[in-house]
């Protein structure tokens, strides 16, 4: 059970990459979209490393 968690985490993690990949290169990106995703990636990582 704790490797799907852990998949499901670096899943969450890479989606989030992708979306904030996507928004940087946006023409005009939105700094606090940014900011919200760079947090949520920092917490999933947090997360896996504590397990």
């Amino acid at each position: 059970m704790e490797s799907s968690h852990v998949n499901a985490l670096h899943d969450k993690h890479e989606g989030l990459d992708r979306r904030l990949r996507t928004e940087m290169n946006r023409p005009s990106p939105d700094s606090a979209t940014i900011q919200l995703l760079k947090k949520q990636k920092l917490r999933i990582k947090e997360q896996i490393a504590h397990i």
